[in-house]
């Protein structure tokens, strides 16, 4: 077991070293072996660790890993302390880690030009990485800053790896969404590279009418039922929750909220054990853009339920 282990009591793998011709190294998810490297672990206090969930919390890429491999991401991040205008990576290199900001403002330099700037939160390197491309941009730290770096081969044992495996699960079931079949291969793909997946059981609320909407879901398996208070009979004593529709595999909900924005304009909950997949809202005005006009025919059928149900069409409305 001692021998999947790497312990580095010593500083983390140099500065920002800069490797050499891994842009050249072939890596093939299918023939990778899953303990094949030494698992790297630097070792943290509970401080750093806290510190370092805190910044790790919104990175997208690190939201379709499982705890253990969340886990296992987080023991190999090691600290980082730059000063101002240091280079954190330069535009040609190739790919030597991943950065996760803690603190800093960091500029973005494309060919001398500065296109950017990664102001207190954020990642970056992930590119030359995943695709075995050269550093697209040089990123330069304007002032004292903490970044979290995470070697390459961790990065590309699970981060990669993971990735390739979430693809080959789900290109079926995306090929398969209604919704998706106006976007080209390559779009489709970019959603299987953001989305997550989540596990209701029967009963549970999945989302709840009048919050802010910050995703939405595709129904994977099992049935989700939506139920809506009529906001226009709130003093009512009898406006209880109706059921509108259900929905099953390959269709989605919570996405009316994305396209009006506006608080969520009914709950969904499980119909026994349901599974979802999850799409943030960054990722939805990013991927899905081409998609609103789609799910914009979709309001005229709503308004028709409601009002069939109470009279008037105001609580998508309002």
């Amino acid at each position: 077991m001692n021998s999947l282990f790497r312990a580095d009591n010593a500083p983390p793998p140099s500065r920002f070293n800069r490797r050499v011709s891994v842009c050249a190294e072939a890596f093939n998810p299918d023939e990778d072996e899953e303990d094949s490297e030494p698992r790297v672990v630097h070792p943290k206090t509970d401080e750093q660790r806290c510190r370092l969930q805190e910044s790790c919390r919104d990175i997208l890429l690190f939201k379709t890993l499982d705890q253990e491999q969340f886990s296992e991401v987080l023991d190999a991040m090691f600290e980082l302390l730059v000063q101002p205008l240091e280079h954190v990576i330069d535009q040609g290199d190739d790919g030597d880690n991943f950065y996760v900001i803690e603190r800093g403002v960091y500029d973005i330099v494309v060919m001398g030009v500065t296109v950017g700037q990664y102001d207190n939160k954020g990642s970056f390197g992930e590119l030359a990485l995943m695709y075995n491309t050269p550093r697209a941009a040089t990123i330069v730290a304007t002032q004292e800053g903490a970044l979290w770096g995470l070697d390459r081969a961790t990065f590309r044992r699970l981060i990669v790896k993971n990735n390739y495996k979430k693809r080959r699960m789900y290109e079926t079931f995306i090929e398969s969404v209604p919704l998706l079949k106006s976007l080209e291969a390559n779009e489709r793909m970019k959603i299987v590279d953001v989305l997550g997946s989540k596990q209701f059981p029967d009963g549970e609320r999945i989302i709840t009418q009048g919050e802010k909407a910050e995703c939405f879901f595709i129904v994977e398996s099992g049935e989700v039922k939506i139920m809506i208070k009529s906001k226009t009979k709130a003093g009512h004593a009898d406006n209880a929750e109706v059921e509108i529709t259900r929905c099953s595999r390959g269709h989605y909900f919570g996405e009316l909220a994305l396209v009006t924005n506006k608080p969520r304009a009914a709950s969904a909950y499980a119909v026994g054990d349901v599974k979802c997949v999850v799409i943030d809202v960054q990722a939805f005005e990013r991927l899905l853009g081409s998609c609103k006009e789609i799910m914009k025919r979709n309001i005229a059928h709503y308004e028709e339920q409601l009002v069939a149900l109470f009279g008037s069409s105001m609580d998508l409305r309002d």
